[in-house]
C-alpha cells in the first residue's frame, strides 16, 4: 500500500532550497562512492608492497582480481534490490544507511594492520562491504533528486549528479597515484572525513518525500538474482585468467559451467518476476519507451567505455610513458595524469548538456554524443602507437565531450519517465545495467587484447630475448608464459622484463642486463602484438557506440516538462488516453510526479 512514512515530508514543508541541499549531498555520495571503485587501480602496486605479496604470483592472481572488480561486481548485484528497499522504506533512509555502511567500512579498510594472505583477504572483504555501502548510495541518489526537483529542472541536476558518477572514476585515477606512492593506507583513509560529512549531513538534512510502498519482499527473485548475476560475472572474472596451457580460461569448465548456469539462472529469475506479487525488477516499466531504449544505450555505451581506461592506462604504462623517459615505478602515477583530458571534457560537457536536455530534449544531445565517442574511437585506432601526446590529449578531450553529452540527457530522460513509486527500482536496474556493463567490458577488453598479444607475442619476446643474451631455453620459457602475466605488470608499474626474467637477469652481461630491464627494450617489443589487440578493442568500443546512439534516436526526448506522464504510459501502451492498468496511475503536481500503484506491483 503507498503511503508516507514517518519522516516523510512534502517539498512544500522543505521549502525551495531542499532540492539544492538534496543535491549536493548525493552528489558528493556518488562522487565518494566512484571515485572509490577505480582509487585501487593506480594504488595496487603500492597496496601489495604494503602488505608483502606479490599479485604476479600464480596464487595470488585472484587477489589482484578481485581487488579489481569486487566493488564493482557488488554494486552490479545489489543496486536493484536497494532502489526497492528505497521504494518500500524510503529512498532517504536507505541512502544514509549506504554512507553510513561505506564510511565504516573505509574506517576498516584505511586500519589495516595485517600482511601477506590475510591482508589481501581482508581488503578483499571490506571492499565488498564497502561496495554494499555504495550499491545503497547509487541506487537511491537519482530517486531522491527526481523526487526533490520539478521536471524543468531534473536534467540539470542529474546531469550535475552524473559529472560526480562518472567523473569519480577517472578522478580516482589521479587520487590513487598521489596518495599510494606515499602511504597506501591513505587510498582509504581519504574517503573517512567525506564520508563522516556525508552521513551526519545526510542524517540531519535528507527526508524521503515520495510515496513509500510497503509489500513483502521478493526472496526468489532476489536470490535468483543474486545468484544468476554473480555466477555471470564471477565467469567473466576468471575468463581472463590462463588456464591449463591456455592464455585465456575461457575453455575452463568452471568458467563455462558458471557462465551458462548464470544465465540460466537469470532466465528463471524473469519467470519469476512475471509471476511475482512484488517483483525485484518492474518488467512493466519496460513498457515505457524512454526508459527501455534509455537503458539499452546506456549499457551498450558502458559497454563501450568500461573496459576503456584499463586498455588506455596499460597503452601508457607499457609503452608510451617507458618510451618517453619515465621509470616502470613512476608510470602508474603519470598515467593517471594524462589520462585527465578525458575527465576535462567530460567535466565541461556533462551540465552543460544537462541544461540543454530540459530545453531542447535528450534525444539529439544524447544521440550526437555516442556519435561524437564512436568517432573519437576511430580515431585512436589510426593513432601510432608512439603517438604526438598533444593529438592523444585532444582525443581524450573530445571523447569525454562525447560521454559528456550522452550521460546526462540519457539519465534524465530514463529517470523522468518514470512514476514516483518506481523510482528507486527504476534508478537500481539502470545502475545495474551500467556496473554489470563495465565488469562485462572489462572482460571483453582483456579478452580481445590478450588474444591480439599471444598471437604474435611469444615469438617476438622468444627472438628477441635471444638476440640479446638470453639463453635460447630461458627465452622460450618466458615466451610461454601467459598473456596476462605481461599486462598485469605493465598494468602494476612492474618492470616487465625484469619480473618474467627473474634471476637469469643477473646472469647476462652487464649492457645486455641494463639493456633488457631498460626503457626501450619492452615498450619496443610489445607494440606490434599490443596494436593489433588494441585495433581490435576500439572497433568492439565503435560498434558499441553506434548501437547505443541508434538506441538513444529511438528512445525519443523522454518526457518534455509539462506533458502528463500518464498520457506517454498510454501511447506507449497503445492506448488512447488511458492508463496501462498493470502499471501506474499517475498525476502531475507543480513540484514534479506523484504515482499510486496497484498492491502487488513493484
Amino acid at each position: 500500500m503507498a503511503r508516507k512514512g514517518a519522516g516523510h515530508k512534502t517539498l512544500a514543508e522543505l521549502g525551495p532550497h531542499y532540492k539544492w541541499i538534496a543535491l549536493s549531498n548525493t552528489t558528493l555520495g556518488l562522487l565518494i562512492a566512484t571515485i572509490n571503485s577505480s582509487i585501487v587501480l593506480i594504488a595496487l602496486p603500492d597496496i601489495f608492497r604494503g602488505i608483502g605479496v606479490n599479485p604476479l604470483d600464480a596464487g595470488n592472481t585472484s587477489y589482484l582480481l578481485w581487488m579489481m572488480m569486487g566493488f564493482l561486481v557488488v554494486t552490479a548485484v545489489l543496486v536493484v534490490t536497494f532502489g526497492r528497499l528505497g521504494d518500500m522504506y524510503g529512498r532517504a533512509r536507505m541512502y544514509n544507511l549506504g554512507f553510513l555502511i561505506f564510511t565504516v567500512s573505509s574506517v576498516f579498510l584505511a586500519a589495516t594492520w595485517m600482511s601477506g594472505d590475510a591482508a589481501a583477504w581482508w581488503l578483499i572483504g571490506w571492499r565488498v562491504v564497502q561496495g554494499i555501502g555504495g550499491a545503497f548510495l547509487m541506487a537511491n541518489s537519482s530517486a531522491i533528486l527526481t523526487d526533490a526537483f520539478p521536471a524543468n529542472q531534473r536534467g540539470l541536476a542529474l546531469g550535475i549528479n552524473g559529472v560526480a558518477a562518472i567523473a569519480g572514476s577517472f578522478l580516482g585515477l589521479m587520487i590513487g597515484g598521489v596518495l599510494a606512492p606515499v602511504n597506501w593506507h591513505w587510498v582509504f583513509l581519504v574517503s573517512v572525513p567525506f564520508g563522516v560529512v556525508g552521513t551526519v549531513w545526510a542524517y540531519l538534512k535528507l527526508h524521503d518525500t515520495g510515496i513509500t510502498q510497503r509489500a513483502r519482499m521478493d526472496w526468489g527473485g532476489n536470490i535468483t538474482f543474486a545468484v544468476g548475476l554473480i555466477a555471470v560475472l564471477v565467469a567473466i572474472t576468471y575468463g581472463i585468467q590462463p588456464y591449463d596451457g591456455h592464455p585465456m580460461g575461457w575453455g575452463n569448465p568452471w568458467v563455462l559451467a558458471a557462465l551458462v548456469g548464470g544465465v540460466l539462472v537469470l532466465a528463471w529469475f524473469v519467470l519469476i518476476e512475471r509471476r511475482s506479487e512484488n517483483p525485484l525488477f518492474t518488467l512493466a516499466l519496460f513498457r515505457i519507451k524512454a526508459f527501455t531504449w534509455g537503458n539499452v544505450a546506456n549499457l551498450m555505451a558502458s559497454l563501450g567505455r568500461g573496459g576503456l581506461q584499463f586498455i588506455l592506462i596499460m597503452w601508457l604504462q607499457g609503452i608510451w610513458l617507458p618510451q618517453h623517459g619515465y621509470s616502470f615505478e613512476e608510470t602508474p602515477l603519470w598515467a593517471g595524469i594524462y589520462m585527465l583530458p578525458m575527465t576535462v571534457g567530460f567535466l565541461l560537457a556533462a551540465p552543460v548538456s544537462g541544461v540543454l536536455s530540459d530545453r531542447i530534449g535528450a534525444r539529439g544531445l544524447a544521440t550526437g554524443g555516442m556519435v561524437v565517442t564512436a568517432v573519437t574511437f576511430f580515431a585512436l585506432t589510426i593513432l601510432p602507437v608512439n603517438f604526438n601526446y598533444v593529438l592523444f590529449a585532444v582525443l581524450l578531450v573530445v571523447n569525454g565531450i562525447g560521454m559528456g553529452m550522452f550521460s546526462s540527457p540519457n539519465r534524465s530522460a530514463v529517470m523522468s519517465s518514470l512514476p514516483d513509486n518506481a523510482r528507486g527500482v527504476g534508478a537500481g536496474m539502470t545502475a545495474t545495467f551500467q556496473n554489470a556493463a563495465m565488469v562485462l567490458s572489462i572482460g571483453i577488453f582483456f579478452s580481445l587484447i590478450i588474444a591480439g598479444l599471444s598471437s604474435s607475442l611469444p615469438s617476438a619476446m622468444s627472438t628477441g630475448l635471444a638476440a640479446h643474451g638470453v639463453p635460447q631455453a630461458n627465452a622460450d620459457q618466458v615466451a610461454q608464459l601467459p598473456a596476462v602475466a605481461v599486462l598485469f605488470a605493465a598494468f602494476l608499474g612492474y618492470n616487465p622484463i625484469q619480473q618474467l626474467l627473474g634471476p637469469v637477469v643477473g646472469q647476462l652481461p652487464p649492457d645486455q642486463a641494463g639493456y633488457l630491464t631498460g626503457r626501450s627494450f619492452f615498450p619496443s617489443l610489445i607494440t606490434g602484438p599490443f596494436a593489433d589487440g588494441l585495433h581490435v578493442a576500439f572497433w568492439f568500443a565503435i560498434a558499441a557506440c553506434v548501437v547505443a546512439a541508434v538506441a538513444s534516436w529511438l528512445g525519443g526526448n523522454g518526457k518534455p516538462a509539462g506533458e502528463p506522464l500518464g498520457a506517454e504510459l498510454a501511447a506507449t501502451a497503445g492506448e488512447s488516453g488511458t492508463i496501462p492498468a498493470d502499471l501506474v496511475t499517475v498525476s502531475r503536481t507543480d513540484n514534479g510526479v506523484t504515482a499510486g500503484r496497484r498492491p502487488g506491483d513493484g
